[in-house]
């Protein structure tokens, strides 16, 4: 039996008491074959895919995720822009906080270590010289490392936990469910 799953070609062979199943994958020039000389039973299953892949967010996926959902920084935070252009880079979203301040984050997926608070110290010295009034900064990560909290302090910059599991869950709220019937032709 011959099938086509997600541009591999399948071929299955029984003859007596073996079991051969070749799979080729021409575009990378791969071929896997597998043997089975002592087989009890064959079945024939029509399984349904009930299961999820997540994989945690990159940091694209969290800051897509604060887009869908501001209040993963504060309550009352509202979105202005993101990737905003600044001499030193893109900041990752701009916004304005409950009392009407704005406020620049950077998202980091990983630990946030001294040089994601430098980086946006510069955004925040950008953005103040041009707005000529208080800018809040937040890093927005699932932790810091060792000995960034005083920096943070020093720097008046703000730590907000945010996990990159929690955003991945959120986008896949939003998004339609993959099976893997997709990958599968005819049947």
């Amino acid at each position: 039996t011959d099938r086509t799953a997600s541009g591999c070609f399948f071929h299955t062979t029984l003859r007596e008491n073996l079991l051969e199943i070749t799979v080729l994958n021409r575009k990378l020039r791969e071929r896997l074959t597998i043997y089975f000389t002592n087989i009890s039973a064959i079945l024939s299953l029509n399984f349904t895919d009930k299961g999820a892949f997540y994989l945690y967010a990159s940091e694209k996926d969290m800051q897509q995720a604060i887009l869908l959902k501001p209040a993963l920084i504060e309550d009352g935070f509202r979105v202005i822009n993101y990737e905003k252009h600044v001499p030193p880079g893109f900041i990752d979203v701009y916004g304005i906080d409950s009392g009407g301040q704005f406020v620049v984050v950077e998202i980091k997926r990983r630990t946030a270590d001294r040089s994601a608070v430098m980086q946006l110290q510069k955004y925040l010295d950008v953005i103040r010289g041009e707005r000529n009034e208080q800018v809040r900064g937040i890093i927005a990560a699932p932790r810091i490392s060792k000995g960034v909290q005083k920096l943070l302090v020093t720097l008046n910059i703000e730590f907000k936990l945010v996990d990159p599991k929690t955003c991945a869950e959120l986008l896949n709220k939003t998004r339609p469910c993959d099976t893997l019937d997709r990958y599968f032709d005819g049947d």
